[in-house]
């Protein structure tokens, strides 16, 4: 079945048509080498009245060994029986916070970006959730807590910052209802503000040092109807 996005992804979907990796990111993809995965950036219609537009978000577990506490989009590596990177992105976006892939329309796979920390060729696959349903840690050894994150909010500039790593890297990050949202998720989202026209003028030269991440009280389950989620 066909369906068609609303008016509000016209300008992204139109901007994307054109972008390529280096809006992205400075770092060039290598041409061999790699880890193969993907990602699920799932926009939304309004969940909270007045709060417009959002994106799902899930915060990793603290007790991981890698990327512990840290806010990313669902996601993984590309497994064999994977026919594409949409496929992994859906699937793992299922395994980690019970999403239906029914529930959700495909609209473009973003280009291919390296993460050369873990050496990851990461796809971010852009998709449309039509019909929004409760999710939430189905796998609580990775995910610690999920939200829809009004783009709004992202894009004011109250919510918006610059961090430090410890290794010096410097790098666009979001303040966002208890969680500290950086790296390569905050990079994505920073660029589709822009390709979707709804970044605001912010203050670039506010930069913080990178805290110790804490994680946030669970929010579970994250609804699909206009009632806000309860907090567990």
């Amino acid at each position: 079945m066909s369906r068609t996005p609303p008016q509000w992804l016209e300008p992204l979907l139109t901007n994307l048509g054109k972008a390529s990796a280096v809006d992205f990111t400075r770092i060039p993809t290598p041409e061999d080498g790699g880890r193969p995965a993907a990602v699920l950036i799932l926009l939304a219609d309004e969940h909270e009245p007045g709060a417009g537009p959002d994106v799902l978000i899930m915060q990793r577990a603290a007790t991981l060994r890698t990327h512990a506490g840290q806010p990313a989009f669902p996601g993984g590596a590309v497994e064999p029986q994977d026919t594409d990177a949409s496929a992994t992105a859906l699937r793992e976006a299922q395994e980690e916070v019970g999403l239906d892939p029914d529930s959700v329309t495909v609209l473009a796979e973003l280009p291919t970006l390296w993460i050369p920390v873990t050496d990851f060729l990461v796809t971010p696959v852009l998709a449309w959730w039509h019909a929004p349903h409760p999710v939430g840690a189905h796998q609580p050894e990775e995910v610690a807590h999920v939200a829809r994150l009004p783009l709004a909010e992202l894009a004011d500039p109250v919510h918006r910052v610059r961090v430090r790593h410890r290794s010096g890297w410097i790098g666009p990050a979001f303040h966002a209802r208890g969680m500290l949202v950086w790296g390569f998720t905050a990079g994505v989202l920073s660029t589709l503000l822009d390709l979707g026209g709804w970044a605001r003028p912010w203050d670039t030269s506010r930069v913080e040092s990178l805290p110790e991440v804490v994680v946030p009280p669970h929010v579970t389950p994250v609804s699909g109807n206009p009632d806000p989620p309860s907090v567990g």
